[in-house]
């Protein structure tokens, strides 16, 4: 019953999703996709992204490394470099992926943006363990910021530590939504359908 109520109610308010008179809107939903935007293109374009920022990221921070100077190295300039890769990754995705984001309406910018970001969650997790100088570095930060301060604990250390993890991952996610959304958005426009 509470079945029939909501297949009816979707019927009503969701009929620009039905393309032909007399389908099932379970049916359509279910096996055609509502949004025409299927998991394997979300997937795909995803990957794609992740590919062209590998391919973008490492020429870009070694060209501004060498025109910059070491201070592109730092916190800000390696900040301002993964906010310019990733707009441009998403931009040049964007325009190849343009039809399924117009054929799926925005929200398939909203979802690659959202995937984009918990690629990035894990990358941002990945990161501090495989680098040996993370912790190093989150003790100086500390040592600077309280310089007065009396030698922290083992169990202060480690809860320190997760805080700037967690401020280090907060910062990457932001920054992949906001420029990924972007990027992608502006990227789809570009190359925007005829109208009929």
């Amino acid at each position: 019953m509470v079945l029939k109520l909501i297949i009816h109610r979707l019927s009503k308010t969701l009929p620009q999703v039905i393309k032909t008179e007399g389908e099932d809107i379970l049916t359509y939903l279910h096996f055609k996709g509502g949004d025409r935007l299927k998991f394997g293109d979300l997937v795909m374009c995803v990957v794609t992204i992740a590919v062209v920022y590998a391919l973008i990221a490492a020429p870009l921070q070694w060209v501004l490394f060498s025109a910059v100077g070491i201070s592109a190295m730092n916190n800000w300039g390696y900040i301002t470099i993964l906010i310019v890769t990733v707009f441009l990754s998403t931009l040049i995705n964007g325009y190849i992926f343009a039809g399924k984001i117009w054929e799926a309406r925005r929200e398939s910018i909203i979802k690659i943006a959202v995937l984009w970001a918990a690629l990035m969650m894990l990358f941002s997790a990945i990161v501090p363990a495989s680098n040996a100088y993370w912790g190093l570095a989150v003790r100086e930060d500390f040592q600077t910021m309280y310089p007065d301060a009396p030698e922290p604990s083992t169990a202060e250390w480690l809860t320190y530590n997760f805080m700037f993890l967690d401020l280090f991952t907060f910062i990457m996610v932001g920054i992949e939504l906001v420029t990924a959304f972007v990027g992608l958005y502006v990227g789809s426009m570009l190359r925007r359908p005829a109208k009929s």
